[in-house]
């Protein structure tokens, strides 16, 4: 898939509604009735095979800790979802905030621990020149787009959390366990991607 398909898929609506919401796995129900608004940047690094970045998140957080993430957190006061996954993907690894071309949003996902994340989807030109912050970030690394694009590679699971069962994405990596809201996110991406 060329850069302009992708932008071209990622800029139409009709490809867009092919997202749906990733609530449904149990998530809304166990989610504080308050919820953080949050954004993350879903960065798509044009290479030769374009790329996905995602985090390995530090594991001395209190938060996700060890956890596979994109990068992002909390939307400031005043601050809109884009400015927030770029200024986030800035601190956590170092990704210059001018080089995002911004395309748009993926449906909202609720977690149960509390957040409303937003999914902010951006072209990267490469190389990329990253400098993690190590207190957020243990590793940033690419998973390629034709992952991605593969229908048989995401796959269903279940298990319990809080007391309740509850079903979740989970996509093949050799090194990472790649689940929970970024899998979700992932899904979602696959499907305005394919069409």
């Amino acid at each position: 898939m060329t850069p302009a398909e992708i932008a071209r898929r990622l800029r139409d609506p009709a490809a867009l509604a092919l997202a749906g919401p990733t609530e449904g796995n149990g998530a809304e129900a166990l989610a504080p009735k308050r919820m953080i608004a949050a954004a993350v940047l879903v960065p798509i690094i044009l290479h030769p095979h374009p790329t996905v970045l995602l985090t390995l998140r530090s594991s001395r957080l209190t938060a996700h800790g060890g956890q596979v993430s994109f990068p992002g957190g909390r939307i400031e006061a005043g601050e809109t979802p884009e400015a927030a996954a770029v200024r986030e993907a800035a601190e956590e690894v170092g990704l210059d905030p001018r080089l995002p071309e911004l395309l748009g949003r993926l449906p909202e996902h609720a977690t149960g621990t509390g957040y409303r994340i937003i999914p902010v989807i951006a072209l990267v030109p490469a190389p990329v020149f990253l400098t993690p912050d190590p207190a957020e970030v243990e590793e940033p690394f690419e998973v390629p787009l034709s992952l991605i694009l593969d229908p048989a590679a995401p796959q269903r699971r279940s298990g319990e959390w809080q007391g309740q069962a509850r079903e979740f994405w989970v996509w093949p990596h050799d090194r990472h366990y790649i689940w929970g809201a970024t899998a979700a996110i992932l899904v979602n991406l696959a499907r305005v991607l394919r069409g």
